[in-house]
């Protein structure tokens, strides 16, 4: 799932193409996609953009007459940005929105169809599909910890919480979790102060990071490979490759369709985390740490 770095180029990439620019008609290809009524799609057609914006990691496209277009991209969804001549993509287009200059497609991978488009009107509206996660970058230390220890979680979930913080999810805590030195599985109120400034100065630094260099590889132009496993990560999507700060490999614990990756020396003094399966399916055998491992 695109998260705030990659949600950041994409709103800027837009902000250059289509701010002002008037929606000329909105081409639904497939009406699942749509998950609002009323107002009518129609009523978006011939309305000016008159700004960009994200909820969460929520795509927000404002019209006239208080309109607002709400793209939901979940894990599959990505946008196009098409010119001249160029074809949509074949069966993975859900919808296009065709502008003066150009056609934004939005495409989803796969057959879940889990992507998502409302229109909604006026700001009540729009502010009821706020799940409520503050943005990190407003946030001093203070304002950070209090978010965190709302309630006890563990740091990986509280971190990927849509309703404790905006636009983080399941790539940009590992690597959040890996830059503070931190168990995924730590629970936030067991956290020290010197832990949990670690947290906030790693939460910072790897979105800000992130979305510079993401910025930089789209080079102006609209971003093409939005992806949840980037080169360079340190450790999310890289289980069995060797860390690039301590050269263990990268652990893994898989539950439902998302995982957790982690570097056991890095992070957890060396113990390996249990995996729900792998663990049970082991037993005894399930090695306790990256040494019995190696």
């Amino acid at each position: 799932m695109p998260e705030l770095p990659d949600l950041t180029v994409y709103l800027e990439s837009l902000e250059a193409r289509i701010a002002n620019r008037r929606l000329e008609r909105v081409r639904l290809l497939n009406p699942f996609l749509l998950r609002t009524a009323v107002p009518a799609i129609s009523q978006a057609e011939g309305k000016r953009v008159t700004g960009l914006h994200r909820i969460g990691k929520r795509i927000v496209i404002s019209l006239e007459n208080g309109l607002y277009l709400v793209l939901h991209l979940m894990v599959a969804g990505r946008l196009r940005w098409l010119e001249g001549e160029t074809k949509p993509p074949g069966r993975i287009t859900l919808a296009l929105f065709e502008f003066e200059n150009g056609v934004l497609a939005f495409t989803e991978a796969g057959t879940k169809r889990r992507a998502s488009l409302h229109l909604v009107q006026g700001e009540a509206a729009l502010r009821a599909m706020d799940p409520g996660g503050l943005e990190v970058f407003g946030l001093d230390l203070d304002s950070f910890s209090a978010q965190l220890k709302k309630e006890n979680h563990t740091l990986k979930r509280a971190l990927a919480d849509p309703h404790l913080f905006a636009g983080i999810g399941n790539a940009y805590s590992d690597e959040i979790l890996h830059r503070a030195r931190l168990s995924p599985l730590a629970f936030t109120k067991n956290l020290s102060p010197e832990e949990t400034q670690s947290l906030y100065v790693a939460t910072q630094a790897t979105l800000q990071d992130w979305t510079a260099r993401l910025r930089t590889e789209a080079n102006n132009k609209f971003p093409e490979k939005v992806t949840a496993f980037h080169e360079g990560m340190t450790v999310h999507g890289r289980f069995g490759k060797p860390c690039p700060v301590c050269g263990a490999p990268v652990q893994r614990i898989r539950y439902a369709e998302n995982e957790t990756n982690y570097c056991a020396r890095c992070q957890t003094g060396g113990k390996l985390l249990a995996d729900r399966s792998l663990s049970r399916l082991l037993k005894k055998s399930w090695p306790r740490s990256i040494d019995e491992m190696e």
